[in-house]
């Protein structure tokens, strides 16, 4: 699938989107955001740091504007939704329940490019620290939001955190069907002639090449805590990548990064898969999962 924020409209002008295995849309939230201050993209040593700031013009923007052409599609169409507080994203979903054409939803839990309100319910600032850097938060969040419907759950989680099992475990707990390992690892980018950061906002989230190995570490670990999906994402540029994260315990692989720089990436990296079960006699994918000789 492809991952939240990487794919839009006119994509559909380059590629057969009816290809891909899942689109999961761009992050929306309550009411529209205009984001962080530009530049908002850097390029660095095989990777790109983003701080975007999860821009979007709102719920009320997307149903009109953004679901209409993801509803003609063939391929699933999963919702990314962010809130700073439990009440927020129950808002959210309560918004999209009517709904046609959402088959799951995903909570973005961890993006490192906004600022966190304090909890209803944990005491503790959220300034600087994302909702999936708490397990309280996170069950908090996900158990909230499955009070208020019976579609697919999946929660987004951070790479920066001390130990993610805690988190993922506090996530299947809370009533998640499955978990996206992982967002953006946060990072920082200088020029050193003008002694001046290159983000406008400062730090970012760092994807690309540069993460995999981070990434397929914290898939691999997921997926021996957790009975759910995990599904893989960080750093997958070709169908090699995906197997790998396959193998480690992804069910599932998002590509991100991969279509800025090649806008058939997903598809070519669904058909390399095919080939490579096909060479090695592999009927299903189910049987790749978790197979990593260890």
């Amino acid at each position: 699938m492809v991952a939240s924020g990487t794919l839009g409209e006119e994509y559909g002008e380059l590629i057969d989107l009816n290809k891909l295995g899942a689109i999961v849309a761009k992050t929306i939230t309550l009411h529209k955001r205009t984001g962080n201050p530009p530049p908002r993209i850097v390029e660095t040593p095989s990777g790109m740091l983003n701080s975007i700031g999860l821009e979007n013009g709102g719920v009320g923007y997307f149903l009109a504007h953004k679901l209409p052409f993801l509803a003609k599609l063939k391929v699933p169409i999963i919702v990314s939704i962010a809130g700073q507080t439990a009440k927020e994203f129950s808002a959210l979903v309560q918004a999209l329940r009517n709904a046609k054409r959402i088959d799951a939803l995903e909570l973005n839990l961890s993006c490192p490019n906004v600022s966190r309100r304090p909890s209803s319910v944990v005491r503790r600032s959220y300034e600087t620290q994302m909702i999936a850097q708490d397990e309280q938060a996170t069950a908090e969040v996900i158990k909230a939001v499955r009070k208020t419907t019976n579609k697919t759950l999946i929660a987004k989680l951070s790479p920066n955190v001390t130990d993610i099992r805690k988190i993922a475990r506090a996530a299947e707990d809370a009533g998640a069907d499955a978990l996206t390992v992982a967002n953006t690892f946060l990072g920082m980018a200088a020029d050193i002639e003008t002694r001046r950061q290159l983000l406008g906002n400062v730090k970012g989230g760092l994807s690309g090449p540069a993460i995999k190995p981070l990434a397929l570490r914290l898939v691999y670990e997921t997926s021996k805590t957790v009975k759910i999906p995990v599904i893989g994402s960080g750093g997958i540029m070709d169908w090699r990548d995906a197997v790998e994260f396959i193998l480690c315990g992804a069910s599932a692989v998002q590509v991100g990064t991969a279509t800025f720089v090649n806008p058939n990436a997903a598809v070519e990296i669904i058909d390399g898969i095919r080939t490579f079960m096909v060479g090695n006699k592999t009927r299903r994918v189910e049987e790749l999962i978790g197979g990593l000789r260890v």
